[in-house]
């Protein structure tokens, strides 16, 4: 997977200053919108710190050794803790005993798991108090911070307010109140703010993604989100035209996502329309036309629906049958509409003629 700086995504740098300030806490928690460059900042810092030539401000040079080992993910005072379902979607080259969880035959027979359990925490709390192998320090990542259960955030407490001599911990998570408050309360905090609209587009316009502002609306103005969306097989064209398929009850638009960005999509889709219902703008779904009127209990159940399922979009249910019951219900949401509009007369069965 590549690996992105604050040059090639240039609204990292304010962060990445504030982040590089010396006053900074051995342990901070970054978050932001998912699709943001949350983990790439995290690397980027990460580098900066174990840098052997770091330049003004405190940037890293890109050209010691150091550097080269950061970049290649191979540095020995980098550790990345993360899940192994993030792994795998990162391509992320784990530590041999990064999971301690028995051989690797023996993790493919099973599903990736998707949160940082108890035994990660304590091999990385372990590493962190060897020695520094280059002599800069070592730098523990968390990615993302809310994945550890209750058992493996507890096993944190220590060393986040006592942690080994030069050790840094980064955190990252899209919402800060998803930790512990006993996790909050040990760490400082730097949010990562969206890039404005025209940034993030003059950032998509580089690549071959037509059609950059209907993607960025649909990602929520994350332009990594945005990016992410269109590898996995969104267009514009399919994007738009989201609200009229569900309103005919077709899955074809969906069919394209996997499961938890198909819920996604249908969660901006019933955002948008609770949105349109109170008088507000359309923020995912905006210039496309969406249905009024509807019925506010049927949205807000809808929506329910919809957060329930996506609580569990990695249970190895069958997606295409979630889909169309999913699909089926908003249809059921927006079928006043559809009534409402149709034209005179219609539905009315003629005699046949004589």
């Amino acid at each position: 997977m590549s690996t992105f700086t604050e040059q090639d995504l240039p609204w990292l740098a304010p962060a990445l200053h504030q982040l590089l300030q010396p006053q900074r806490s051995h342990a901070l928690i970054l978050h932001g919108a998912a699709g943001s460059g949350l983990f790439e900042l995290a690397l980027r810092a990460a580098q900066a710190w174990l840098c052997e030539a770091p330049g003004p401000g405190g940037l890293p040079c890109d050209q010691c050794a150091a550097c080269h080992l950061a970049l290649a993910h191979s540095h020995a005072d980098l550790r990345v803790v993360m899940p192994e379902a993030e792994q795998l979607a990162r391509q992320w080259q784990a530590s041999a005993d990064a999971e301690g969880e028995g051989d690797s035959e023996s993790r493919s027979k099973r599903k990736p798991s998707r949160e940082i359990k108890v035994e990660a925490i304590r091999q990385a709390i372990d590493w962190a108090h060897t020695s520094s192998g280059r002599g800069r320090g070592k730098v523990l990542v968390f990615h993302p911070a809310d994945a550890m259960n209750l058992v493996s955030a507890n096993a944190l407490l220590k060393t986040l307010e006592e942690p080994a001599p030069g050790v840094r911990l980064l955190l990252c998570v899209d919402n800060p109140e998803r930790l512990l408050p006993t996790i909050r309360s040990r760490c400082q905090r730097l949010r990562l703010d969206p890039p404005p609209v025209e940034q993030a587009l003059a950032w998509l316009r580089r690549g071959p993604l037509p059609e950059p502002e209907v993607m960025l609306h649909a990602a929520g103005g994350e332009p990594l989100a945005a990016l992410a969306l269109a590898q996995a097989g969104m267009t514009a064209e399919l994007w738009t035209q989201l609200p009229a398929q569900v309103a005919a009850g077709e899955v074809r638009g969906l069919a394209v996502l996997p499961l938890p960005q198909a819920l996604r999509a249908l969660q901006c889709l019933c955002h948008d329309l609770l949105a349109v219902h109170v008088q507000g703008h359309a923020r995912y779904f905006p210039g496309t036309s969406l249905p009024q009127g509807l019925a506010l209990p049927a949205l807000t159940a809808w929506g329910d629906q919809l957060r329930r399922a996506a609580r569990h979009d990695e249970h190895p249910w069958h997606a295409p049958l979630l889909l169309e019951s999913l699909v089926a219900e908003g249809q059921s949401v927006m079928l006043p509409h559809r009534a409402a509009r149709r034209p005179p007369g219609a539905g009315v069965r003629r005699p046949a003629p004589r």
